[in-house]
């Protein structure tokens, strides 16, 4: 199985329980793995062949930038869902931060796995 990663990619957006998270920006940050076989455009050199991630990428930052949600794992949770259901991949591996969201602690956050269900 070859692995697709995005790293560190930082969008802003409303996130969190309290009352006065639900009125500023946060940056939570994404780490994306996801499988492919990147023989076919290794062959070919042509983007057509491959999992376009800036695709991934802009697909998931519109979706986080515009996003309201409570829970960190509500998030997680759904940009798992559009890589599944959107891109040709059938797993990935998903890590959601939330940086400075604990006093004393660099990030918090979510670590899930997902594959399509058969």
């Amino acid at each position: 199985m070859d692995i697709v990663f995005i790293s560190d990619l930082d969008i802003d957006t409303v996130i969190g329980i309290f009352d006065w998270e639900r009125e500023i920006r946060q940056t939570v940050r994404l780490n994306i793995e996801m499988n492919t076989d990147v023989r076919r455009a290794a062959r070919t050199d042509r983007i057509e062949d491959a999992l376009d991630y800036k695709a991934v990428a802009k697909r998931l930052i519109g979706f986080v930038d515009q996003s309201e949600f409570g829970l960190v794992e509500t998030l997680a949770e759904r940009c798992a869902e559009i890589i599944l259901d959107e891109f040709p991949v059938q797993w990935v591996r998903l890590k959601l931060d939330k940086p400075g969201a604990v006093r004393g602690s660099r990030s918090v956050g979510i670590l899930i796995e997902r594959g399509k269900k058969p």
